[in-house]
């Protein structure tokens, strides 16, 4: 049966300036942490980075007409912080100006931007990253100097993208830039991610009253194997580090209690100071919800995990697979875990705080096969964004204040340390660059230009 989102519901799709840019030295753009990592051998599947990319810096004005043609009415797209400030504090002109053209070629467009500060390319010039309090200072001057140049035109603005990934994945795990594996230094960087964005939430507030400001979470439900304690309790200590570390202290002033008690053994001793949880918390307009699986877990044996892991709190979780269809990425394909994690988050966080919630990313890596004119069928992608518009539909029907939905990703692009040969695009990218959308791509732009989901 088909369905019909609401007049006004915004549609559209999301980038991220690493994965797309590319020009990683020009015009003045300084090293981001990113930059660093993918030399470090090994760190990177075939040794790939973002130099090149999508050479979006290059070609954003196809890239935004390509956007109109698809019907979006919505763009995400991150601002490279190393692109726009140097490594003194000082503005680079360059570099605000490709932002500045790619908003005017948005507008002109019909394309409204959405604006997100921190996708994840730190600049590589600041000492200690994310574990030092004084970036998060920083993350304050270069939001303004954004905000200053880009603000009488964007009204929509995210701080930050996906904070357990910049924190837990790439202190703890060191999967991710700068490749860290040190617990106590993880919990401090997502402190710190966390006070730069309630400090610079407050900073834009007071320049830009209309904004609409928030951030994007990315949620991995954690759910039991089975009713036993030691299920139960492990997938409690995944949620907590995964989930409520970051939903808690923004929407409730407090780090969890059990989360605290979890990691008292690796909490650094005076990272919290006075007045950070009354920054963390202030108001926001809207919460960014990226959803692309739900995880089953079990307890494993005792002895110490073979390695780093995000799951400070759990290195005794074990996942364990359902009988469900496999992304690319190995992920199970679990729709209506979507509509339970929105219905959770409404009466739980948001409905409570009035605060909207928007999908910001959800999409699949698929073994994309193109035919001999470069044409991707991908029937399974499509599959996908269907029955999970099918579930935001359903959650909102059950009463989550929903607002959008916007498809990860608009372009086949760098996919971090696996390189590029994840593919999550709608619109496939040859090896001459070459924009070439796929099925999913005419599918969804029905969608966008309809409301109507089959």
């Amino acid at each position: 049966m088909g369905i019909d989102f609401p007049r006004g519901f915004g549609f559209g799709s999301a980038t991220s300036a690493y994965q797309i840019e590319g020009a990683a030295a020009e015009d003045g753009k300084e090293d981001s942490i990113w930059d660093v990592f993918c030399r470090v051998p090994g760190a990177i599947v075939n040794g790939e980075d973002g130099t090149l990319a999508c050479d979006h810096y290059h070609r954003h004005a196809a890239d935004v007409r390509l956007l109109a043609d698809l019907g979006m009415n919505t763009y995400r797209f991150s601002v490279s912080w190393p692109r726009v400030l140097r490594g003194d504090g000082s503005v680079n002109p360059a570099g605000m100006d490709f932002y500045s053209r790619l908003v005017d070629e948005l507008l002109t467009a019909g394309v409204t931007p959405w604006l997100t500060l921190y996708h994840w390319d730190l600049p590589a010039s600041l000492p200690g990253g994310w574990t030092n309090r004084d970036t998060a200072a920083r993350f304050v001057d270069y939001a303004t100097a954004v905000h200053d140049r880009l603000g009488d035109r964007v009204d929509t603005w995210t701080t930050l993208n996906e904070p357990w990934c910049s924190s837990f994945l790439s202190y703890a795990a060191g999967v991710h830039a700068p490749g860290w594996t040190d617990p106590a230094a993880s919990i401090a960087a997502a402190h710190h991610l966390l006070l730069a964005h309630g400090w610079t939430v407050q900073a834009l507030r007071a320049a830009q009253r209309s904004a609409s400001l928030g951030i994007t979470l990315n949620f991995t439900p954690a759910l039991p194997a089975s009713d036993s304690p030691a299920d139960v309790d492990v997938a409690r200590r995944v949620d907590g580090t995964a989930n409520r570390f970051f939903t808690d202290p923004i929407f409730t002033g407090a780090y969890p209690a059990d989360v605290r008690e979890d990691l008292a053994a690796v909490w650094p001793e005076d990272l919290v100071h006075d007045g950070d949880l009354a920054a963390i918390s202030t108001p926001i307009d809207v919460l960014g919800v990226n959803y692309y699986t739900t995880n089953v877990f079990t307890a494993g044996p005792d002895a110490a995990p073979s390695g780093p892991t995000p799951h400070i709190a759990a290195p005794d979780a074990v996942q364990v697979l359902r009988d469900l269809p496999l992304t690319d990425m190995g992920w199970e394909v679990e729709p209506d875990g979507l509509r339970r994690l929105l219905g959770w988050l409404h009466t739980t966080y948001t409905g409570p705080a009035g605060t909207a919630l928007v999908i910001t990313e959800n999409g699949a890596a698929m073994p994309d096969e193109a035919d001999a004119d470069g044409h991707v069928d991908d029937a399974d992608r499509i599959d996908y964004l269907r029955r999970h518009l099918h579930a935001v539909h359903a959650a909102m029907a059950e009463g989550a204040d929903v607002r959008g939905y916007l498809a990860w990703s608009l372009m086949d692009n760098f996919e971090w340390s696996f390189g590029y040969g994840k593919r999550f695009g709608l619109v496939r990218v040859d090896s001459s660059l070459q924009r070439i959308p796929k099925a999913s791509a005419r599918w969804f732009a029905h969608v966008a230009r309809t409301g109507h989901v089959d």
